[in-house]
Parts: C-alpha cells; sequence; structure tokens
C-alpha cells in the first residue's frame, strides 16, 4: 500500500486528490495547504483524511512514503528535497523546478536514495499526444520538418513566474516526448505590461543539430483561448486542437517534394504540392491525470521508470533558463547545455 501525502490544495491539487483517491494499492494520508478556505473545502471533500495547513506534517510522517507537490514553482526544491531526504518518492507539478542546478541537486538526490522522481507533464498522458507519438514512431508521417505550437487565453497572470514558465513547459514536454532529440540553441522574446517585468506574452524558436525547427507561441493576454500545435512531416501533417471536443488530432495526406531541373545551364526549383485526404483517429478518453496517477504508483509499485521522468523535466527547465536568457537579451541565441 502506497500512503501519499498532498502539499497543495489550490488549482491542481484537487484534481490531484480526486485520481489518487480512486486509485486501488493508494491511501492518501494527509492534505496540507497554507489557506484556510482550501482546507475547509479539502476536508468538505474528504472527511476521513488528515486536513493540515503545516507541510511537516507529511514530510516528517514515517507512514507516508509518496508525495505530491501542486505548489507554486519556488517552493518546489525544498519541499522535493525535504521529501527525498526523508526517503518519500516524489511527484512534482510542472516545471520541476525554477533552475537546471536545483534541478541537478534533486535528481542526485532520488538516485542516491534509490527514489522515484517524476515530473507531472500531464499532456504526455493525453490520448491524443499517444496516439501522435504511434504515428511518428510508425513513420506514418515521415521526417519532421517543424513543430508549431501556439498555447494563448486571457489570464491567468502569475505573480512568481513569466508566461513561459507556465505554459511553455506543456508543449515543450510534448515535442521532447515525441521527437527524442534535444535542441541544439534557443531564441526568445517577450514583453511585460505590467509593473513587476514578469513576460506576458513570449514566442521561442528552438533549433536543432538536424533539419527540425519549432516555435512556441504563449500568452496570458489574448482575447481568445488556443491551445493548437502543428506537426510537418515530409510525409503527412498533423493538427492537434486540444480545444476540439472529440476530433482532437487531425492527420492531412498533404506534402510538397521539390525537383530541380536545368534550363540553359540554370538550376530551377520544381515543387510539386500534394493535396490527399484528412483522417481523424480515434483516441483513448481516459482522464490524462488518471493515467499520470497510475504510473507514479505503479513505477513505485514495480520500480520501472515513468513516461515524464527526471529526464525530460530537466531538460524542459534547461530550454526554460536558456529562454530567459535569450530574452534579457533581446532574442540573442542561446546554446542548451
Amino acid at each position: 500500500m502506497i500512503k501519499v501525502g498532498i502539499i497543495g490544495y489550490g488549482y491542481w491539487g484537487p484534481n490531484l486528490a480526486r485520481n489518487f483517491n480512486l486509485i486501488d494499492n493508494c491511501l492518501i494520508k494527509t492534505i496540507v495547504d497554507l489557506k484556510d478556505d482550501r482546507l475547509k473545502l479539502a476536508k468538505k471533500n474528504y472527511p476521513n483524511i488528515h486536513i493540515s495547513n503545516d507541510c511537516n506534517s507529511i514530510i516528517d510522517d514515517p507512514e507516508i512514503n509518496a508525495v505530491i507537490i501542486a505548489t507554486s514553482v519556488s517552493t518546489h526544491y525544498e519541499l522535493a528535497k525535504g521529501c527525498l531526504f526523508k526517503n518519500k518518492h516524489v511527484l512534482i507539478e510542472k516545471p520541476m523546478t525554477d533552475s537546471r542546478e536545483k534541478c541537478l541537486q534533486l535528481i542526485d538526490l532520488a538516485i542516491k536514495k534509490n527514489l522515484l522522481l517524476m515530473i507531472d507533464h500531464t499532456y504526455l498522458y493525453t490520448g491524443a499526444v499517444r496516439k501522435i507519438k504511434e504515428l511518428i514512431d510508425n513513420n506514418e508521417i515521415g521526417n519532421i520538418n517543424y513543430f508549431d505550437s501556439v498555447r494563448i487565453n486571457m489570464g491567468l497572470f502569475q505573480h512568481d513566474i513569466n508566461v513561459i514558465w507556465d505554459l511553455a513547459p506543456h508543449d515543450i514536454s510534448i515535442l521532447q516526448y515525441l521527437i527524442n532529440e534535444t535542441p541544439e540553441s534557443i531564441t526568445a522574446t517577450g514583453i511585460s505590461h505590467t509593473n513587476n517585468n514578469i513576460e506576458n506574452i513570449a514566442y521561442l524558436n528552438l533549433f536543432f543539430n538536424s533539419s527540425k525547427m519549432a516555435h512556441f507561441s504563449v500568452s496570458w493576454s489574448s482575447p481568445v483561448k488556443i491551445r493548437k500545435i502543428l506537426i510537418g512531416g515530409d510525409k503527412k501533417m498533423i493538427v492537434y486542437d486540444d480545444l476540439e471536443p472529440t476530433d482532437k488530432v487531425r492527420i492531412y495526406d498533404t506534402g510538397y517534394s521539390i525537383n530541380y531541373s536545368k534550363e540553359e545551364e540554370k538550376n530551377i526549383m520544381l515543387v510539386d504540392y500534394r493535396i490527399g485526404d484528412i483522417f481523424m483517429p480515434k483516441l483513448d478518453t481516459t482522464e490524462a491525470l488518471k493515467n499520470v496517477s497510475l504510473d507514479f504508483v505503479n513505477c513505485i509499485l514495480n520500480n520501472k521508470e515513468p513516461i515524464s521522468n527526471w529526464k525530460i523535466g530537466l531538460e524542459i527547465v534547461t530550454i526554460l533558463e536558456a529562454a530567459q536568457k535569450s530574452i534579457r537579451n533581446r532574442g540573442k541565441e542561446i546554446k542548451i547545455i
């Protein structure tokens, strides 16, 4: 039996509690939050679970062997470090921490103590992303040329992180999961329309050693909500629209081929376009967070590596740090470690 403690019952915590509460071989023992209204809600929803405003009631409890951290990014490092030090497996809300160095310290501690350190990049567990992964692995869309994502909406403005750290991890995690290739460099631009210098609009470009490139547009200042990814392969192309109620993934049998002919000793580029059918595959509709919760518990019980492992978590924070440096230098290209 995995006895779980949940730290943070704000925006994401209730969703985590609901899913972990339904898993066999798992028992939520304690929920912690610093706000009285959130504690009252937790007590109302789970009258038999211990409720506390003290994180140490989880960290110091020898019966709790796994902790879910759903708090602000700035608190992730200290909380996760305390849990790992007390020999508890950890699931952290994205991103892992607010710096690469802190990530490395947590990873080192988890490895030394043989503990699971998992990051909640929920989109990797959706039926849509899993289907896209299957299509790419089966070479149905060919070599990927580009990845273009838009994740914009009105709000929610954060007080401790900018829009890149808040929204970009979703689509960067999807990219890294799908192509399993580390980018070489990044350029990023962004702007703040508040007096705290926290960017609320930003654009990122990732460059690879191969011919791939990826572009990300993120914003808290859009009049419309858009969650869309375009993936261009040299065989087919994919549009993933997360706001679509049913047909979230569309595969376009669309592409082009380029040939060169010589005319009067001049190379002339000839482009042949192909416009074919559109296919909408059937997707697994299981709630992604249920899959996250099951993966965490099963990996603890069976000593396995989760889909959203610390390696993906580290790569994403490394990219975010480089993006931040680029923004501070007005879009200068930054090498990624």
